[in-house]
């Protein structure tokens, strides 16, 4: 079916121009405001998804995060709209798909997405109105942004301490060594152009922005001559205009907006910088530190110049074939390569940077050589065209499929176009591949294609800065000195008027939290907007074979997976599924060595893997069944070497490569205790729910707290011969158990290609099925935890557990909703608001049968377990509406209606089916939801979360260690 286009034209706009991309299925129409000349880039696609997004072209000149906390307060109250929080109000009154807000580094972004007319109409309106008409209080600054309280804010005997949510967000996020040595990098590859800044804000430097700082950087950027409008979906193009002008567009004239857009001053010669990072005092600090070395490269709106930057990352990094990557898994100057490698084409201009971590500071010039080396060598030897066709089809496959699982597919096109635009290049080209790629397959066929760019932009590019980024275990206590210093100087010099003024404004502020605001002013949607119930897609079954098939459009794609039980395994093997997984793609098969088989994938396939996935029954979360599934992506072209390949995958992987086993690991190490900053509080609710179920359990194991400590364990372990010897042992027999196993398939193409794809399935398959065997199981779990996990951070992840139930319960519907219930009615307010938190709030989750409270780097801990049991006594002692029960249902209808891509619905619909979630279960479920009463949440609540058999669990540094034991919990070295 054709996309939804107009070719009506709205008097306020000029059409530019109309593109046909066939790749994509949609029409890239670009637009500009006549008055204004705010541009407009509609993607008309046939998909009910519409999505709208606006961007301001924002130049951060320091690291106070004025453009990240504007972002922030822009969406506390606007013109039309002046309540207190019509962002997370309209969260709650809304069937969206996506909502939220971004800062990047030169640019800001407000984009949502909602499947509902009405509801996108609603969102656009509050949107707009936030955007261009924000009422930016005060108050609102100073909760979103920082704030100087005292710490009892009506105490002036206390100490003086900052607060506020970005600033805390910023504390979290910067904890992360990755944060720092990306930003450092930064700072020395852009001297004198705004990527020299931290946009998000560096928190020592957050405290020195001011209100009215804000105010000029909201004046100066947030104007429609500075704006860039984008649009996907079916909505046609005349009525996003019809709107645009109506609710913003026409209050505006043009206004020439100076900004600091320029290239950077290149550098003659390389920089060396050596800077620390803080660990915990006392901390190891033996194989930490990070060495990475970045250059600066062409303009990334530059499309040949960006594809050429593609294409050399490509061949340098994409897998541990590439020569780069090669040489970085298998040096011991370090443990592993550096997350940041790879190329960097968001800014204006492009930066590419490899790396190491894991090493010593006095190793930079190793390192050096060791690239210099690697690339020379390239550049004499240059790439094989198989090698650079294997790429060039990674790019075509990556342009090709259509995502949207955990990203609407829209904003995803979207995000990829925004660059070129905000840079002064051209967001067609950048979407529509096919053409460059046909010149590109040209250009490869010239030897000297690649080494030249090696060359140009690599070897003779004295723009690069070598950054070894070390730790330092006294760093955090000499910051915390200095920041506990500054405060206690300025409180000595407060005047009895500042003193005054800061009790007022802590309480003013609290009174504005606390105030309920007249939310009917904002607009809606309500229950008889909710579809009765979301059609998912049927597939079919062949029993020659075993597999279940989807016809779907898919663009050119195919999915596979081989699906089998789990056999009966130790708890041993158990443990080992996570690594068994993750390394059965990375190491040899057959006759071919490990890096034979990363070329043979990336030529032929979007990719393979194996995950395992286990869940309860519906009626028994203790009563698990788990599966291996092995799958693949390819284009339909290449079906028959992707079924080829999964089988051999499945049935002829090694593990008796043992130093490239060692090198995964280590690299598997690095990025598991990496995940803590940035998934803390998912981390912390699976510490907290360990004991309430075995699927809990499970997971907790395998990919929560004691599997991360555990992957140093092994990790530490294997470095010893004889260990790495019986590791690799161990991965050789349980892959005999799985690959013995009785399978199913699952197929997702276009209806062209299913017949072909079944008759590849039987003739690779059909003469091995496998045997059936006794199933695993494991027993159930039942136990109260109460723990401290300690590791570096500035900022806490608190959780609390409450054992419940499982999904086709009764109770499930109402305990699901009275998640939401309490984050919109008490949490959001008492832990973001209040307490600083970046973020916090409750859930219900029925497939583990448990109710888990959670924050989000938090600057309060004891506080904010106290708040947890708080809420409940709200809920039980203050009279609700009956529209703020109708938002939390709409927020559970929202969460089930989530669109998927194509590939993805019918994978959700198989795994459904496989975990016998029958549609008419899930039909039961709905109907539940929306017949939830203010009622059943009172009687659930005092059913199921009983604080005296809650489970505990917070993340936070060693320096809290005796407030921790003195909360009764017992204390977890991470």
């Amino acid at each position: 079916m054709a996309a939804v286009t107009d070719n009506t034209i709205h008097p306020a706009f000029e059409k530019l121009r109309s593109h046909r991309i066939d790749t994509l299925n949609l029409d890239v129409e670009e637009y500009c405001h006549k008055k204004t000349g705010a541009r407009h880039l509609h993607l008309a696609a046939d998909n009910e998804e519409n999505v709208f997004f606006v961007a301001l072209r924002t130049f951060p000149m320091d690291s106070t995060g004025v453009a990240h906390v504007l972002e922030h307060t822009a969406l506390c109250g606007s013109e039309r709209y002046p309540v207190r929080d019509p962002f997370f109000m309209m969260i709650r009154r809304s069937l969206n798909t996506f909502m939220n807000a971004f800062t990047s580094s030169d640019w800001t972004a407000y984009p949502f997405a909602s499947m509902n007319r009405k509801d996108f109409d609603n969102l656009l309106s509050v949107y707009l109105d936030s955007v261009f008409f924000s009422k930016l209080d005060p108050l609102d600054f100073a909760q979103e942004g920082h704030r100087l309280e005292f710490e009892k804010p009506d105490d002036p005997s206390t100490d003086l301490v900052y607060r506020g949510v970005v600033y805390n967000e910023m504390k979290g996020a910067m904890s992360a060594p990755t944060s720092q040595l990306w930003q450092n990098l930064s700072s020395h590859l852009f001297p004198t152009t705004t990527y020299h800044y931290n946009s998000g804000g560096e928190p020592d430097h957050i405290v020195d922005l001011s209100y009215d700082d804000l105010i000029r950087f909201y004046q100066h950027h947030y104007h429609p001559s500075n704006a860039i409008f984008a649009t996907y979906g079916n909505i046609p193009a005349y009525e996003h205009h019809e709107r645009f002008e109506e609710l913003a567009l026409k209050r505006f004239e043009k206004q020439d907006i100076e900004l600091p857009v320029r290239d950077e001053k290149r550098m003659y010669a390389p920089l060396r910088v050596e800077q620390g990072y803080g660990v915990n005092e006392g901390e190891d600090t033996n194989n930490k530190t990070h060495i990475v070395v970045g250059w600066l490269l062409g303009h990334s709106f530059d499309l040949q110049e960006n594809l050429e930057g593609q294409l050399l990352t490509a061949v340098l990094l994409e897998n541990s074939a590439s020569p780069l990557m090669r040489a970085l898994e298998t040096t011991d100057i370090g443990l592993a390569p550096s997350p940041m490698c790879g190329l960097e084409d968001s800014n204006r201009e492009m930066t590419f940077v490899c790396g190491i971590e894991g090493s010593e500071p006095e190793k930079h010039k190793d390192l050096e050589a060791l690239l210099e080396n690697t690339l020379q060598k390239v550049a004499e030897e240059g790439v094989s065209e198989e090698r650079l066709e294997a790429i060039l089809h990674q790019l075509e496959l990556h342009q090709r499929e259509i995502a949207g699982d955990s990203f609407p597919y829209g904003l995803q096109l979207i995000m990829s176009a925004i660059s070129p635009m905000v840079h002064g290049g051209d967001p067609v080209e950048l979407l529509d591949l096919e053409p460059v790629l046909a010149t590109l397959r040209e250009e490869i066929r010239d030897p000297q294609f690649i080494p030249n760019l090696i060359r140009r932009k690599l070897l003779d590019n004295p723009h690069r800065v070598t950054l070894t980024l070390r730790p330092d275990d006294q760093l955090d206590a000499r910051r915390q000195l200095a920041i506990s210093e500054a405060l206690a100087k300025r409180k000595a010099e407060l005047s009895s008027e500042d003193v005054a003024q800061i009790v007022d404004r802590a309480q003013a502020l609290e009174e504005r939290q606390m105030r309920k605001d007249d939310d009917s002013i904002l607009p809606k949607v309500d229950l008889s907007d909710v579809p009765l119930q979301m059609p998912e897609p049927e597939g079919r079954f062949d029993g020659d074979i075993s597999a279940t098939v989807f016809a779907r459009g898919t663009n050119g794609l195919v999915y596979e997976q081989v699906v089998l039980p789990l056999p009966a395994l130790s708890e041993e093997e158990l443990l080992l599924l996570p690594y068994y997984s993750a390394l059965i793609s990375e190491v040899g098969c057959g006759e071919l060595d490990y890096l034979q088989m990363q070329d043979r994938i990336s030529a032929e396939s979007g990719g393979v893997g194996a995950s395992f996935t286990a869940k309860g029954r519906i009626d028994d979360v203790q009563d698990l069944a788990g599966y291996m599934i092995f799958s693949g992506k390819a284009l339909a072209r290449n079906r028959t070497v992707l079924t080829r390949l999964l089988r051999d995958v499945y049935t002829s992987a090694r593990f008796d490569e043992k130093e490239r086993i060692r090198e995964i690991m280590a690299q598997i190490r690095a990025r598991r205790e990496q995940a803590v900053t940035g998934s803390g509080h998912a981390l912390a609710m699976g510490a907290a729910a360990q004991g309430v179920s075995s699927g809990s359990w499970l997971s907790f194991r395998l990919g929560g707290l004691a599997g991360i400590r555990g992957t140093k364990e092994l990790d530490q372990s294997i470095k010893d011969p004889a260990a790495l010897d019986a590791f690799c042992q161990q991965l050789t027999s349980l892959h005999d158990k799985i690959r013995k196993q009785a399978r199913e398939f699952l197929v997702i193409a276009e209806e062209e290609h299913l017949p072909a794809l079944i008759n590849d399935l039987k003739a690779s398959w059909q003469s091995d099925k496998g045997v059936e065997s006794s199933r695993w199981s494991i027993d159930p779990v039942s136990f109260v935890t109460r723990e401290a996990w300690l590791t570096s951070t500035q900022v806490n992840f608190c959780a609390r557990a409450y054992s419940t139930v499982p999904m086709d319960h009764p109770d499930s519907a109402a305990l699901t909703v009275l998640g939401g219930f309490l984050r919109n009615g008490y949490l959001h307010r008492a832990i973001r608001e209040k307490g600083g938190a970046y973020g916090g709030g409750a859930a219900q989750d029925s497939v583990n049968g448990n109710f888990r409270f959670f924050s989000y780097r938090d600057p309060r801990l004891v506080e904010t377990l106290e708040d947890f049991d708080n809420a409940l006594v709200w809920l039980q002692e203050t009279d609700h509406d009956y529209q703020e029960l109708e938002e939390s249902i709409l927020g559970v209808i929202g969460q089930l209606d989530r669109p998927r891509s194509p590939a993805g619905a019918a994978r959700h619909a198989f795994h459904n089916k496989l975990f016998g979630r029958s549609s008419e279960q899930r039909a039961r479920f709905r109907e539940r939801v929306l017949s939830v009463t203010l009622d059943d949440l009172k009687r659930v609540a005092a059913t199921w979360l009983v604080p005296e058999k809650a489970s505990t669990a917070v993340i936070t540094s060693p320096e809290n260690r005796s407030l921790v034991e003195g909360l009764g919990l017992s204390i977890q070295e991470l």
